[in-house]
């Protein structure tokens, strides 16, 4: 009895594909869940406004990664929304600026992939990001009377990753992460990470800044801090993400439309 396969060749595909962009809705919920469950986590006090600041701020560019921008967004913002009542020492303090800053982390990520028809979306984010920036120099500089030099350190991660974000270096990064090579990965993942958590952190501190109006005597203390704190935001995203993309790679589970890795 021959064995050969008979009829026309079919394509399997998972029953379950209801998806927001490309990104199961269940893969969304699972990773809002983690993002919300970290918050449990606190990682580094925030001297300039309290509380403290949960590990799962070095995983909202991950999510973005693995789910594209619009699943990131959602994933990160819900979980972030979640996790600032579930955990309120590391919530921030007002909600909604935590979660928006966590969406826009998520949405930046998944857009930093040159895909058919989106080519042209880190365009309007660079805009965002630089309009955000330049409100935040304008009010120390003109109204509370902060002298330029010590406004550009405070934001020094702030536009260095916005620099990241619109050079060619926003590409570099994503091969490095779509790559096999572990090691590129890895530095992908890390370079990636202190990228869109400096743009995360812009999108809050700039609304914090016109809430809370810091003088040069706070903003100083602060110069060395914010880099380290971004730096171990960029060492969380790349262990943690080298050893998911990694698993995700060998399960072969099925990957969302948008992904990057």
């Amino acid at each position: 009895m021959s064995t050969e396969p008979t009829g026309i060749e079919r394509e399997v595909r998972p029953l379950s594909r209801v998806s927001i962009d490309g990104a199961p809705v269940t893969y969304i919920v699972v990773l809002a869940a983690v993002a919300a469950a970290l918050a449990f986590v606190p990682f580094s006090t925030l001297l300039a406004f309290g509380g403290s600041f949960p590990i799962s701020q070095g995983v909202f560019p991950l999510i973005g990664w693995l789910l594209g921008p619009v699943g990131g967004a959602l994933a990160s913002g819900v979980g972030r929304f979640a996790g600032a009542f579930l955990a309120p020492l590391t919530g921030g303090p007002i909600p909604l600026i935590s979660a928006w800053s966590a969406a826009v982390g998520g949405f930046a990520a998944g857009a930093m992939a040159p895909r058919e028809g989106r080519r042209w979306w880190w365009v309007p984010l660079t805009g965002l990001f630089l309009a955000l920036w330049l409100a935040l120099v304008a009010r120390a500089v003109l109204v509370n009377g902060v002298a330029l030099g010590i406004v550009l350190m405070y934001t020094l991660v702030n536009w260095s990753s916005i620099l990241l974000f619109a050079l060619p270096t926003r590409t570099l990064f994503v091969r490095w992460i779509e790559g096999d090579n572990l090691g590129l990965l890895s530095l992908g993942l890390f370079l990636g990470t202190w990228t869109i958590a400096g743009l995360s952190h812009l999108a809050a501190s700039s609304p914090y800044y016109f809430i809370y109006n810091l003088p040069a005597e706070v903003m100083i203390p602060l110069f060395p801090i914010i880099p380290m704190e971004n730096a171990f935001r960029g060492l969380i995203g790349a262990v943690i993400g080298a050893g998911v993309i990694t698993g995700l790679r060998a399960i072969g589970l099925v990957k969302p439309t948008q992904a990057t890795y």
